[in-house]
């Protein structure tokens, strides 16, 4: 990582309020360069707080932004962070729709040239393509990194009909914790009480929101509050990693955008920008790469970003399983179009008489964590014991062979039971027998009792299968905490190899157009401080079999607890557990819970203020059962307290 000191531009920030048309004024942060001519503008909107949880992330790139000739602005949606407002639900219109004035309102400054970018990761992302949707007029251009795109195969919140387990829990566990933080006295003032205890009073936990549309319920309404490709009109550089759940919102992006205003980007990272230096890498010169995407779409600059593919891609070389690797091997490859002309489907045909899958209902305590962050226990380990868990299916692999795309599973299944599940897994099973996880994916089962074909993809990946080796496909009935088992997932079903492919999309092993990046640069650090602790640091990923009950229970750290002393004087202290449980036996048995605990304190005010969550899903035939409990204090004195208790029907369709 090379940190930049100097820049075209000496620049300064400042802190700005933005008025919606409601009145509603939004917390903002502008770096500008010093300069007497206008410029163009790229905004960052996301429903985070830019004065503590994305400060450290937002010095690495505003600055250097602005130090390149941009105002790179920075804004808490409402109801976040200090910024006005009751918060809205991440499917809101008037979330966007509030993204759509504060574009028009920073193009109406008089430092602002009329030309507007936007960017973002995850929810940040999601905002960025929503807001580009509804097509306001100074919006040029688009940068969404590893976020979803609305489409019905790539919802964070279920998985081709089965309700995502792990994601609803961690999302929804953490934004009920991080939506009860109050305002920060330092910048919202003498009335930031007020402003807390107006939000409190309006949260409700959104994992219900979550349950009551399920899949298999009508899709979620069109318009402010979701992604038409058709109607967007900005240019869209999309972006992402191997590693984030996500990935496949850049093949949809450019099968759906016209060619002269759309690029892709996929390397071999996990859900974080590609200039983090976070495992897996390699990173690179992102900022750069995007600087030449703003350049041309917003000062007409020509820096050649249309003549390069129209996707490039890392083509990762065969590693060991291992759960955190610094950098993997591979080769960058770019494709003139998508799909890929140098792309072809290979069918492989299963092989074997019928065969029964009854997997123990703990398949899947070693899939990894559901969007892997950099962390040291984020990557599947090694997949002997899953496959074990699984029917497996093998083939040789004579020659080398380069996958890039979205593999397909086709199974002839038979089901006893009115439903069930499906996993696919495919991995690359080396000579010493260690198997690493190259891909997966997953279908809910209604078959009613009777046979059915199960037609699927797997999420995108771009692998090189390494002569010598076997691919497998392995197939399970469960895969816990990744997806919620169904009531009578336990029975499992009978497959067919007869009629049964898996089809990969093998691509030429010629490299095609040359890639390459810069070397990742960021402007200076924040400086941000970890005081030293005695205490020692819990694992990050425990999996912990009760024996005699049957009983499999996994632990994770959702963060990296402590506390983080900032340069303005705040201190915050966070730790969080989420606990999963299972019997091998029982799918009613599966259960979730999440602790979450944050801390906000100013000593020289003095403040503190905590947040105390705990948000709790279980499950019976019939219902998903939550229960969610917050406690908020000022100076060690409870100000609120509530509990939710919900039974949501589970979607019988």
């Amino acid at each position: 990582m090379r940190i930049r000191t100097s820049f075209p531009h000496d620049t300064a920030h400042e802190d700005l309020r933005v008025p919606l048309a409601d009145g509603t004024l939004l917390h903002a942060r502008v770096w500008r360069p010093l300069t007497d001519e206008p410029v163009p503008v790229i905004l960052e909107y996301a429903p985070d707080r830019l004065t503590d949880s994305t400060a450290a992330r937002d010095a690495q790139r505003h600055p250097w932004y602005a130090g390149h000739g941009y105002a790179s602005v920075r804004v808490d949606a409402r109801g976040y962070g200090n910024s006005e407002g009751l918060p809205a639900d991440g499917r809101s219109a008037l979330e966007t729709a509030d993204g759509v004035d504060v574009v028009l309102w920073l193009a109406g400054r008089p430092w602002c040239d009329g030309r507007v970018g936007m960017f973002g990761i995850g929810r940040g992302g999601l905002s960025s393509l929503r807001v580009a949707a509804l097509a306001p007029e100074p919006l040029r251009a688009v940068v969404a990194v590893c976020c979803a795109d609305d489409h019905p195969d790539n919802e964070p919140h279920s998985a081709s009909g089965s309700v995502r387990a792990e994601e609803v829990q961690t999302r929804s566990a953490a934004a009920l914790a991080r939506v009860c933080l109050p305002p920060d006295p330092s910048y919202a003032g003498q009335d930031w009480r007020d402003l807390w205890l107006k939000r409190l009073e309006a949260v409700s936990p959104v994992v219900h929101a979550w349950l009551d549309q399920q899949p298999g319920d009508a899709p979620w309404p069109q318009g402010g509050g979701s992604v038409d490709p058709d109607a967007i009109r900005a240019a869209v550089l999309a972006v992402s990693g191997w590693h984030d759940p996500y990935r496949d919102t850049v093949l949809h992006l450019l099968e759906r955008l016209p060619a002269d205003r759309v690029r892709g980007l996929l390397g071999p990272w996990p859900h974080r920008y590609p200039d983090r230096d976070r495992p897996p890498g390699p990173a690179i010169g992102f900022l750069q790469e995007t600087l030449r995407w703003w350049d041309h779409w917003l000062k007409g600059a020509d820096t050649g970003v249309l003549r390069e593919p129209l996707l490039r891609s890392y083509v990762t070389d065969a590693h060991r399983p291992a759960t955190a690797h610094p950098s993997l091997p591979g080769r960058w490859t770019g494709e003139p179009a998508w799909p890929s002309p140098l792309v072809t489907p290979v069918a492989y045909a299963l092989q074997g008489a019928p065969v029964v899958v009854r997997s123990p209902m703990h398949t899947g305590v070693d899939a990894g964590r559901f969007r892997p962050l950099g962390h040291d226990a984020d990557l599947p380990p090694d997949q002997r014991e899953e496959d074990a868990r699984s029917v497996c299916f093998e083939f040789e692999v004579g020659e080398e062979t380069w996958v890039l795309g979205r593999p397909r599973v086709r199974l002839r299944l038979s089901c006893a039971t009115p439903r069930g599940q499906v996993a696919a897994r495919l991995c690359d099973v080396a000579p010493d027998g260690s198997s690493t996880l190259v891909t997966r994916g997953m279908l809910d089962l209604a078959a009613e009792g009777s046979s059915q074909t199960a037609d699927f993809s797997l999420s995108a990946v771009g692998y090189a299968f390494p002569a010598g080796h076997r691919i497998r496909l392995a197939v399970s009935s469960a895969y816990w905490p990744w997806v919620w088992p169904e009531p009578e997932s336990a029975a499992g079903f009978t497959l067919d190899p007869a009629g049964s492919t898996l089809e990969l999309p093998v691509r030429s092993r010629r490299a095609g157009a040359e890639v390459a990046f810069e070397e990742p640069e960021q402007a200076g650090p924040l400086g941000v401080s970890l005081p030293a602790t005695l205490d020692e640091p819990r694992p990050e990923r425990v999996v912990v079999r009760e024996v005699a009950e049957g009983v499999w229970r996994l632990e994770v750290l959702p963060v990296r607890g402590g506390t983080r002393a900032y340069p303005d004087g705040l201190e915050l202290t966070e730790e969080a557990l989420e606990t999963y449980t299972i019997r091998a036996d029982d799918p009613l048995s599966a259960r979730a819970r999440t602790e979450w605990s944050i801390g906000l304190h100013r000593p020289e005010l003095p403040w503190a203020a905590t947040v105390r969550t705990r948000s709790e899903i279980g499950c019976d035939a019939e219902h998903f059962v939550t229960s969610d409990e917050v406690v908020c204090t000022e100076g060690g004195e409870v100000v609120f307290h509530r509990t939710w208790e919900r039974r949501i029907p589970r979607t019988a369709d």
